[in-house]
């Protein structure tokens, strides 16, 4: 990655810490404290690694992709069995981004502190 993507996660990262802040003069215990900074952390974290796997999907299902085209190009008999194998192969690249998805939707749902 170049550095400006790097910079413009950074600076996302930072613009988007106090949205998730909460108030610490309306909060009753240092507890409700730790827990906002916790869930916070969870909730970028859980975004950070959607995103991440979302991006690797996109970027292989192109590679995907190109190579069928290629593949078709160069022989035009075989471009029924290539579809079929790519229509696989993206299924599958696509059912790892869903997994991470109902990771992320586990982790966020999911409560450890709760009595």
């Amino acid at each position: 990655m170049s550095g400006k993507v790097w910079l413009m996660v950074l600076f996302a990262m930072v613009v988007s810490i106090p949205v998730f802040a909460g108030d610490a003069q309306t909060a009753a215990t240092a507890g409700e404290i730790v827990l906002k900074k916790y869930y916070m952390f969870v909730a970028m974290g859980a975004a950070i690694g959607l995103g991440l796997a979302a991006g690797g999907g996109g970027i292989g299902q192109g590679h995907a992709v190109n190579g069928t085209v290629l593949g078709t190009a160069r022989n035009p008999g075989l471009s029924g069995k290539l579809l079929t194998i790519m229509m696989i192969g993206l299924a599958m690249i696509e059912s790892l981004v869903i997994y991470m998805l109902v990771i992320v939707l586990i982790v966020l749902y999911t409560n450890p502190f709760h009595v």
